[in-house]
């Protein structure tokens, strides 16, 4: 009874992850689609190719589904015979197994999809060395085959793959190793919490197994090295005129993450609505808070840091658009994924946001956001996800008048106020909060005592404060 449970529960996942792939707009380096028969030679390549990609994206599984068209990706069905004989007497299975070193646990699955039948063949990841056919090693570069000897960084970082796992921010070395942890320690006591100065590098596994700073300790630091920007334009698309550019970044990830938040309120205007009036007008917000809040927090806990990028938000006239780089993790599925089966993709983030109360780790965010504006509201593809906020114009001007948002945004966030100098300065702040005195005079060629008097404007208007000391502190914008 349990094992036909077992089968059925995996059979329902099998099925998650065909139509996933399905409704992929190109194939995957981890996955292939072929209508019918192809060669048992082929499928051993397949098995190769497909075993070392799988690896070296971290996924446990890759796949080759027979039934479905390769180019237009619809499902036909298949006559393909996994059990057929090879040189007369001998089964694929046994053939390919033999060919294949070192050995892989592959198996061919039957489904049934709209009454058609289609073919999974599973092959799991490789392990310890890459998996050969016939004594050469294969890779997938887009959708192709390829030797992997042709390709000697891709087979070196397979073989680091195989031989460390993959990279995580908990694993990957920091840029940085003279970090300091001030703001960290100050985030934690908003929250009421405490952390202790002799075990909080170990609690919070702030350090890889060589003892060296890792890149969750970077980005929890004083100074992360990562920007995080939201961009405004005035129009619906990047073709548009670019109005404004805020930096979040460059302190601790966390402090970045409430300002983007307290950011998304300052964008959220107020509508006046008059309809149906009677005595006091409605005031509905641009959009629903709730959903831009999940969708930031998301951003900035599934985001993959390992490969040096952040999160960026992106704002048009009718819509605000975040993105989050990597795509799903690989033991998430679309189906999975929509029913709020959260799959972290850095877990100790994952843990640290709960702690403190930022995230609820119950699944709750991606249904506020679907049940507000749809599936539809979610784009994925191999290298990002995003997320579109759309903005809730209360009649037919505000549609009309659409366009003039990301002005009207400006007027209320922008740096009109400012002339050329001051934003100049400000923009070098923004850009690297510890800069100097010295190093403004030289980047934005101009004297001491302008200097001095554009900070203090700046500090007036109230678009920087000096956190810490003169000589060890560093710039916060607002």
């Amino acid at each position: 009874m349990l094992k036909l449970r077992w089968v059925i529960n995996y059979m329902i996942d099998l099925k998650e992850i065909f139509f996933d792939c399905v409704d992929c707009s190109d194939e995957y380096e981890w996955f292939e689609f072929k209508s019918n028969h192809v060669s048992p030679d082929d499928i051993g390549t397949y098995i190769s190719a497909l075993s070392n990609s799988a690896a070296m994206l971290g996924r446990e599984e890759s796949y080759v589904f027979f039934g479905v068209d390769d180019k237009t990706h619809e499902i036909k069905g298949t006559t393909f015979n996994q059990n057929e004989s090879v040189n007369g007497n001998e089964s694929l299975q046994h053939y390919l197994a033999r060919q294949l070193s070192p050995s892989v646990a592959f198996y061919f699955e039957e489904m049934r999809i709209d009454s058609k039948r289609i073919v999974a063949l599973v092959i799991p990841a490789a392990k310890t060395v890459p998996t050969g056919f016939k004594n050469v090693r294969y890779i997938r570069i887009g959708s192709s085959r390829e030797k992997l000897s042709k390709y000697p960084q891709r087979e070196a970082k397979l073989f680091s793959v195989l031989t460390f796992g993959m990279p995580t921010v908990l694993t990957v070395e920091s840029k940085r190793q003279h970090l300091t942890f001030n703001q960290l320690f100050g985030y934690y006591g908003m929250k009421g919490l405490k952390l202790r100065e002799n075990t909080f590098e170990e609690n919070l596994d702030l350090r890889n197994k060589d003892g060296k700073y890792n890149l969750l300790a970077q980005l929890l630091s004083d100074n992360s090295q990562m920007p995080v920007r939201v961009a405004i334009f005035t129009g619906k698309t990047k073709a548009s005129k670019l109005y404004a550019v805020r930096e979040f970044g460059y302190q601790c990830l966390l402090y970045s993450l409430d300002e983007v938040l307290r950011y998304g309120d300052v964008l959220n205007i107020f509508q006046a609505d008059e309809t149906n009036r009677i005595v006091e007008r409605k005031e509905v917000r641009l959009f629903n808070m709730d959903a831009f809040r999940e969708a930031v927090i998301n951003a900035f806990l599934h985001n993959k840091w390992v490969d040096g990028n952040e999160p960026m938000i992106t704002v048009y006239s009718d819509r605000i658009e975040i993105l989050s780089r990597g795509g799903l993790a690989p033991l998430q599925t679309k189906a999975g994924f929509f029913r709020g089966h959260s799959v972290p993709v850095n877990e100790k983030l994952s843990e640290i946001f709960l702690q403190l109360h930022i995230s609820e780790k119950t699944g709750r965010g991606i249904p506020v956001i679907s049940s507000e504006y749809g599936e539809g509201a979610f784009d994925f593809s191999d290298n990002d996800i995003t997320v579109t906020i759309p903005f809730n114009f209360i009649n037919e001007v505000g549609d009309k008048v659409g366009d003039k948002v990301g002005d009207k945004v400006g007027d209320k966030v922008g740096d009109k106020t400012l002339n050329d100098s001051q934003t100049r300065v400000l923009a070098e702040i923004r850009n690297n909060p510890n800069i100097t005195k010295p190093q403004l005079m030289i980047a934005c060629n101009l004297g001491k005592t302008s200097i001095d008097n554009i900070i203090s404007t700046l500090k007036k208007k109230g678009y920087i404060e000096r956190v810490g000391s003169n000589k060890s502190g560093y710039w916060k914008t607002n």
